[in-house]
């Protein structure tokens, strides 16, 4: 099943980012990148624009509808 944390989490490995380097980028706290890849929170709208523009990705990539479709 694809959500929203292992969308980030591909594409960020895709990158070779670590947690850290995103976190910075997106200016959240590591363990915020962590509950997001884990699925334990989901980002705010900001913050989901934030990611798709430094993973260089569509936002809807990341956005609830999109996933629902794929599900």
């Amino acid at each position: 099943m694809n959500t929203i944390g292992s969308t980030i989490k591909t594409y960020r490995e895709h990158l070779k980012l670590t947690k850290e380097e995103l976190a910075q980028k997106i200016r959240v706290g590591i363990h915020t990148i962590e509950k997001y890849e884990s699925g334990e929170q989901i980002p705010s709208t900001q913050t989901l624009l934030k990611l798709s523009t430094v993973l260089d990705i569509p936002a809807s990539e990341l956005s609830l509808d999109q996933l629902d479709k794929h599900i």
